[in-house]
């Protein structure tokens, strides 16, 4: 037996980190077990994006929630994750996107975020190296990057500092329930026992969550992305078009980070997502549409990551219902990086105290005890592959 703690976590993604960290400083014992190393997956491999405005409605208590902890990370964690507070630009080129502008800007305006609606003269005058078919774009000044590869780890190493324990190169083979506690057998270190287990292993949680017999249709997929040589730096919000074929920001080393629509299904397994390169091109081609500029960058590095995707693309969060002291926390659908902090937040709130002030209802795994709708952004976001 490898050990008896109150808590163990299982994924040491940015929301399992996030957990850990909320834990440790409540004065909780908390052993996160990664299969690979920290931030391995999605948390270390996605576009970095801090965005508020355009959220699932549901989803803006736990995202503001997010947004004031990253907001002050870098000073609790005392080194850089290369927060920026960028802000946003919402671009729209077509009269139907023009409205889904203005439905966002309204939605986030009802949270308390303040949004500003640009028309095409005023883009001209404040973005000059924008192309000029742009009919409009909202931009939101509290949006704003991280650097994936960076948050993770930084955010485990104060975890650690306030005692929690982490170990890498752990994979998880057997979850039971015995005499009142979970009790976890690993391949490579032993069991362990825990009064209560957080299910946050991503692309994978599905997986642990079935082993209780609640089962959610999940699959694996990722962005492509790329980034450019280094350019002049022009660009200081990150950039956005409404039908998601292109998002990108240029970081202040003046590479510019792209990714797009639609997303690529991750390879049987869902150890990698590989990128076709007719991908990059397309994404290309869009990008020097919006900023004429970067239409000749040379592109010098391309990867994608393994993000779990559930039909009604909005998470998993909260207790289970087949066993006290279990927590889910996975399949967020690509919007993991932003919320990931207010998460690991909420299941401190659970773990410690048995309730929350944030609402997350609607996130709960009972959902799928029933049909579940499958959002429109299905089709348009994903190769007709991925959803498998």
């Amino acid at each position: 037996m490898a050990g008896k703690t109150q808590t163990v976590i299982v994924g040491g993604g940015l929301i399992g980190a996030f957990t850990a960290y909320f834990l440790a400083r409540h004065g909780q014992a908390v052993t996160v077990l990664e299969r690979s190393f920290v931030g391995a997956q999605s948390s270390g491999a996605n576009f970095g994006n801090l965005r508020l405005q355009g959220r699932d409605p549901r989803q803006y208590p736990l995202s503001l929630r997010a947004q004031a902890i990253w907001e002050e990370f870098e000073t609790l964690a005392g080194e850089s994750i290369e927060y920026h507070r960028t802000g946003h630009l919402y671009i729209a080129r077509q009269d139907d996107e023009v409205d889904k502008l203005e439905h966002h800007a309204q939605t986030a305006r009802g949270h308390g975020l303040e949004i500003e609606m640009l028309g095409t003269a005023a883009l001209a005058a404040r973005y000059p190296y924008l192309g000029r078919d742009i009919r409009a774009a909202t931009f939101c000044g509290r949006d704003a990057t991280a650097n994936p590869r960076l948050a993770t780890p930084a955010v485990m190493r104060a975890a650690r500092r306030l005692g929690a324990k982490v170990i890498e190169h752990c994979e998880v083979g057997s979850i039971g329930h015995k005499g009142g506690c979970f009790e976890i057998g690993t391949r490579t270190h032993g069991s362990f026992k825990a009064d209560h287990l957080v299910n946050a292993a991503g692309a994978w949680g599905g997986e642990i969550a079935a082993w209780f017999g609640e089962k959610v249709p999940m699959f694996s997929a990722g962005p492509p992305q790329f980034v450019t040589e280094p350019l002049p730096y022009i660009v200081e919000p990150s950039m956005q078009m409404v039908d998601g074929s292109v998002i990108f920001r240029q970081i202040p080393r003046g590479n510019v980070i792209v990714a797009g629509y639609p997303r690529t299904a991750s390879e049987a397994g869902s150890s990698r997502t590989l990128v076709p390169p007719a991908k990059t091109l397309s994404a290309m081609q869009t990008l020097g549409a919006i900023v004429p500029a970067l239409g000749d960058a040379h592109v010098i590095r391309v990867w994608s990551g393994v993000e779990g995707y559930l039909l009604d693309m909005i998470p998993i969060i909260g207790p289970s219902s087949a066993r006290d002291g279990l927590f889910h926390a996975f399949g967020c659908c690509g919007h993991g990086f932003q919320i990931a902090p207010g998460i690991g937040a909420v299941l401190c709130d659970l773990i410690s105290t048995g309730s929350t002030q944030t609402p997350i209802e609607a996130f709960h795994i009972d959902r799928y005890r029933g049909d579940v709708t499958a959002n429109e952004k299905i089709a348009r976001e994903f190769d007709q592959s991925a959803a498998r």
